[in-house]
């Protein structure tokens, strides 16, 4: 049988169209499985509870069941070395937090490198309160430094540990004031608000939700938050750039990264659904509760944020000598 060369162009063009078409169809039917959403902290607190959120609103509008693994511990790096050696098929994802950024300037270099993880897009932050203790003295933030001035050892700052987030930003309130300052160290949030209600310690920079009940029963008392405006949180907090501190500004936060090379059609689509979700009312209504804002970033947005975060914290715990524990 002999082929005229139309025949044969038109051969090649369907077999090229029907290979596109598949193409299309198996990027469009993601998710067509169970897909994992990893947190790298326990189940509970304002991590978790956000991202079961998420994982909620995925599943409603992708008609796909999403579940979420926590996979606590090491500053998240336990979590991050998962997702960062996951099959990149679109059905494993890091909801990454802010030790991501300062993990190898603390730790040195890690299982994994920073490059076998993509993102996907920013969720959410979570600004950090500057609160004292209601008995104490100091009513404003030029009070605090100045009681921290007429004392031999300085301020005293509760953490949730060493490189932290609050204790980073304790570093930067302890250089910009010019007042000296020491790191106290606890295993998470309730036992340095034990200290802080027994008066052993001066201050801590925290995310308000769980210190909130305190706040509301008098017993702690809110001086600012180190954010660049104030917060819907809690709007009565003024600025700690309001009051003089114009390099303090840091924040938890959290959002969606993808083992590298996962399809960038997959990528797109849930960034998609992630905007989706943080457009809703409702859905910024259950952040806030949790002491979070919705800040949604594009890939490329939540990408460069990243790496602003890793060169600035990088730089402050190289100068100031921190190492992790």
């Amino acid at each position: 049988m002999n082929l005229t060369r139309r025949t044969l162009l038109s051969t090649a063009t369907a077999f090229l169209a029907t290979s596109s078409g598949r193409k299309t169809l198996a990027q469009d039917a993601w998710p067509s499985r169970l897909v994992r959403l990893v947190s790298p902290y326990a189940a509970g607190g304002a991590s978790d509870i956000s991202l079961r959120i998420f994982a909620e609103q995925f599943g409603r509008s992708l008609n796909q069941q999403f579940i979420v693994e926590n996979k606590p511990g090491a500053g998240t790096r336990i979590a991050n070395e998962l997702v960062a050696r996951a099959a990149p098929d679109g059905y494993t994802f890091l909801y990454a937090a802010a030790p991501f950024a300062t993990a190898e300037a603390l730790f040195g270099k890690q299982a994994y490198d920073r490059k076998d993880l993509q993102p996907v897009a920013m969720t959410v932050v979570a600004p950090l309160f500057l609160i004292v203790n209601a008995n104490a003295p100091h009513k404003n933030l030029q009070e605090l430094i100045a009681f921290g001035k007429s004392k031999p050892e300085g301020l005293t700052f509760a953490s949730p540990g060493p490189g932290s987030q609050p204790h980073l930003a304790a570093e930067l309130l302890f250089r910009d004031a010019g007042v000296k300052g020491l790191n106290v160290p606890f295993r998470g949030d309730a036992p340095a608000y034990t200290e802080l209600l027994a008066g052993r310690v001066d201050a801590t920079l925290t995310a308000i939700s769980s210190a909130l009940p305190h706040i509301q029963a008098g017993l702690l008392r809110v001086l600012g938050v180190a954010s660049a405006a104030r917060s819907p949180i809690y709007p009565d907090a003024p600025t700690l750039r309001e009051q003089g501190l114009s390099n303090v500004t840091a924040a938890g936060w959290y959002g969606f990264m993808a083992p590298a090379s996962t399809p960038g059609a997959i990528i797109e689509r849930l960034q998609t659904e992630i905007g989706r979700a943080l457009g809703d009312s409702e859905v910024k209504q259950k952040l806030l509760a949790q002491g979070l804002e919705a800040r949604f970033g594009t890939a490329a947005e939540f990408g460069k944020f990243i790496d602003d975060e890793t060169s600035r914290w990088g730089r402050l715990i190289r100068e100031a000598g921190l190492k992790g524990e």
